[in-house]
C-alpha cells in the first residue's frame, strides 16, 4: 500500500533478543525523518527491551511528526511458548513475524538489521515489500557472507571489503550494493572511563569475546584470562563479552551447530577493584567501552574495527588451533599479535603495547578498506541510498 501522498511507507524494524543491532540502522532512520523527500517513519519495536532502547537512542527525536515508535506484540499461544522456551531459542523473535502479517503488509519498505526478517518474502509471501538489509558490525565472520544475502532487495555496507566479499562469496550482485560508511559511527559516544575504576590512569584492557563455540575464547579460555587480570594490579580490565554470550544459560549457533553452556563470572571476579564486569547493559552496545580502553583483547567480535577508529593495540587469542593467516575470515587479527593461550598474556599484552608501531599502517589500511568514510554523515548517505534503492525495478 503506497501512503496518498505517493510516498512510500518505510518501516525500521528492530526484532532481536539484545539491543546491539538498535546503533546500526536507527541513525539512518532518524537522517530519514529529517528529510522532506521520505515521508514519515516507523520505528518497529519487536518486544519491549527494543522499545526501551529505541527510545533511550532516539530521544528527543521522536517527538518529530515524520517519525513514530510502535511496538509489536505476540499473540496469546506464541507469547506462551516463548515464555516457555525463549531461554533455549528466539522463538519470540520468530513468531513476531507471523503473529504480525497484516501488520508488515502495510508498508512497502522494511529496513533491517539482520538476515531473519528475509523471512517474510520467502515464507509469509509479502512479495510487495522490499527489504533492505543495512546489516550490522564490520567483521569478517563467513556468515555474514552466506547467500542468505540475496534474499534482500538492496544491501548497505561499511566500505568496499564488504562489498567485495559480498559478490565474491554471496553471488550478490553488484548493483544492489550501496558503500555508505558507518552510520554506528554518527551516534555520541559516552565517556565512561573516568567512572569505571579507581585508578583511570592504568592501562586499560577491554575483553570482548565472541559468543559463538567454534570462535570463542571464553568457553576455553575465559576464566583464565579474568583470574589473570585478577592478579594483574597494574592493568585495569573491562569485561564486556558480545552482548548475546550471557543472554542464555546456553549458546547455540547455527552456522556451525553448537549448543554449550556458558557459565558464570565468579564472585571473586567482580568484586575485584581493577575489574568492571558488564553482560549486557546499553554500553557493551554503543562503543562506550571502545572509546575507555587502551588495548583490545579477543577473537571474532567485529567491535575490534569499532575499537580501532581510534588506533590502539590489540591482542587476539586463538583458542581454536585456527589455521588463520591468509584466512578471511581471520583478517582481523593482523591488527595485533596473536597468542594461544592464556599463559601467553603477560608477554603478549607486553608484545602488544611495545611492538604497536609495526600494526599501526595496517590498522590504518584495514579501517580505510572496513570504512568508507567522508565528510558527509554516513546516515545521510544511507539515507540517500535507501530513496534510490526503493525506485528501483525489482530483478
Amino acid at each position: 500500500m503506497v501512503a496518498a501522498d505517493s510516498r512510500p511507507r518505510i518501516g525500521f524494524l528492530f526484532n532481536h533478543d539484545q539491543i546491539h543491532q538498535i546503533a546500526h540502522s536507527l541513525p539512518i532512520a532518524l537522517a530519514l525523518a529529517a528529510r522532506d523527500d521520505a515521508g514519515g517513519i516507523t520505528l518497529i519495536a519487536g518486544n519491549p527491551r527494543m522499545a526501551e532502547e529505541l527510545r533511550r537512542l532516539a530521544g528527543a527525536h521522536l517527538e518529530s511528526p515524520r517519525l513514530s515508535l510502535v511496538e509489536l506484540a505476540l499473540k496469546p499461544l506464541s507469547r506462551l511458548v516463548a515464555g516457555a522456551f525463549d531461554w533455549l531459542a528466539p522463538l519470540g523473535k520468530l513468531a513476531v513475524y507471523r503473529d504480525n502479517l497484516d501488520f508488515f503488509a502495510g508498508f512497502d519498505v522494511l529496513i533491517v538489521a539482520e538476515k531473519t526478517s528475509a523471512l517474510l518474502k520467502t515464507h509469509f509471501g509479502l512479495d510487495h515489500l522490499k527489504l533492505i538489509h543495512t546489516r550490522h558490525g564490520a567483521g569478517d565472520r563467513a556468515i555474514g557472507f552466506d547467500k542468505a544475502s540475496n534474499n534482500f532487495d538492496h544491501v548497505l555496507v561499511a566500505g568496499e571489503k564488504i562489498a567485495a566479499r559480498l559478490v565474491d562469496d554471496a553471488g550478490l550482485r553488484r548493483d544492489k550494493i550501496s558503500v555508505v560508511g558507518y552510520p554506528k559511527f554518527d551516534l555520541e559516544v559516552p565517556a565512561l572511563r573516568e567512572t569505571l575504576f579507581a585508578n583511570p590512569a592504568l592501562p586499560t584492557v577491554l575483553y570482548n569475546p565472541h559468543p559463538s563455540p567454534h570462535l570463542s575464547s571464553w568457553y576455553r579460555h575465559g576464566r583464565q584470562i579474568l583470574e589473570f587480570f585478577a592478579n594483574s594490579p597494574d592493568y585495569n580490565l573491562i569485561f564486556a563479552p558480545h552482548i548475546m554470550l550471557f543472554h542464555r544459560p546456553l549458546v547455540v549457533t547455527i552456522d556451525k551447530l553448537r549448543i554449550l553452556p556458558v557459565g558464570r563470572v565468579p564472585a571473586a571476579i567482580r568484586a575485584a577493584p581493577n575489574i568492571h564486569v558488564d553482560l549486557g547493559s546499553p554500553a557493551s552496545a554503543d562503543m562506550s567501552y571502545a572509546a575507555a580502553a587502551d588495548l583490545y583483547l579477543g577473537d571474532a567480535s567485529s567491535q575490534v574495527y569499532e575499537f580501532i577508529a581510534t588506533r590502539r593495540p590489540c591482542l587476539f587469542v586463538n583458542s581454536h588451533d585456527v589455521a588463520w593467516r591468509d584466512n578471511p575470515d581471520f583478517a582481523h587479527w593482523s591488527l595485533g599479535p596473536v597468542i594461544d593461550n592464556p599463559s601467553q598474556l603477560a608477554a603478549g599484552l607486553d608484545g602488544a603495547f611495545s611492538g604497536f608501531d609495526a600494526y599501526r599502517p595496517v590498522q590504518d589500511a584495514m579501517f580505510a578498506r572496513t570504512f568508507d568514510l567522508t565528510d558527509q554523515r554516513s546516515s545521510d548517505r544511507a539515507a540517500s541510498a535507501i530513496l534510490a534503492a526503493i525506485t528501483e525495478p525489482r530483478a
